[in-house]
């Protein structure tokens, strides 16, 4: 099965039956879609037909498939967010243990897959913490992050040709220039020291931007939109992260549009 589902169909339908309390028409498009939607939720195919035998039934098959897809989200979005939060305080075991919960009792294959993979990466985290080696399979900035910890931690950082790539690919996204990159890369001082830099502008960037959202919400939302343009004018004069920026001119140019007609 593949990690994109479509599940807008059997939302529309669950909330003009469930909802609304219009009749379910058991109808040969409306039979495939409870049917396949079923087994995208962990239900046999089997029960899944054997449910369509009377609108009632179906209606049960409906709801059982609905309950199984919000559940599973929140399940696994609350997960999520314990995993980061532990995994960005450098408790990794205590993130694998998120999705190891979600997996204990999750049915649904998509979520299945999405905690089985997030797994997956904080175990090699994990690996690259006990032994400071990187890999290209895993994500730059978490691994930049689980090497500050093991520097923090005592430990010396031995600057090989993988870890030389990453830094090369990754100081860019942190506005930093390809001489100063170089420059780092001569010695581990040096790659500690640009390493550092990378993070603690990722770092800032994000609190910078978070926060200036805020702000600018809420003096759109007063109706000043000055003030609202203000807040991206000054993450613009400092910020040099490009993601950053990128979101603060993308707010910028939506706040010089002009509304839409009513």
């Amino acid at each position: 099965m593949s990690n994109e589902v479509d599940w807008d169909p059997i939302r529309d339908l669950a909330q003009r039956v469930l909802e609304r309390g219009e009749s379910l028409e058991l109808t040969e498009d409306t039979r495939t879609l409870l049917v396949r939607t079923a087994q995208e939720v962990g239900i046999r195919q089997q029960d899944a037909e054997e449910a369509l035998r009377n609108e009632t039934i179906a209606s049960t098959l409906l709801e059982e498939t609905m309950k199984r897809i919000n559940d599973g989200s929140d399940r696994l979005s609350d997960a999520l967010l314990r995993m980061y939060d532990l995994r960005d305080k450098g408790d990794l075991e205590g993130a694998c243990q998120q999705m190891r919960d979600v997996l204990a009792v999750e049915v649904v294959p998509l979520y299945r897959r999405q905690a089985e993979g997030m797994l997956e990466e904080l175990t090699g985290l994990a690996a690259v913490s006990a032994t400071g080696r990187v890999s290209a399979d895993l994500p730059d900035r978490p691994q930049l992050a689980v090497l500050e910890r093991r520097i923090q931690q005592g430990h010396a950082l031995e600057l090989t040709d993988d870890l030389r790539a990453l830094l090369g690919r990754t100081a860019p996204t942190a506005g930093i220039s390809k001489i100063e990159t170089e420059e780092a890369l001569k010695s581990p001082e040096g790659a500690e020291a640009l390493m550092e830099m990378i993070l603690s502008r990722f770092r800032d960037g994000k609190q910078r931007i978070t926060r200036a959202l805020f702000r600018m919400t809420s003096r759109r939302d007063a109706g000043d939109l000055e003030g609202a343009r203000q807040q991206m004018r000054d993450v613009l004069a400092v910020e040099v992260v490009p993601q950053y920026r990128r979101m603060a001119e993308e707010q910028l140019r939506g706040l010089d549009r002009p509304p839409p007609e009513p």
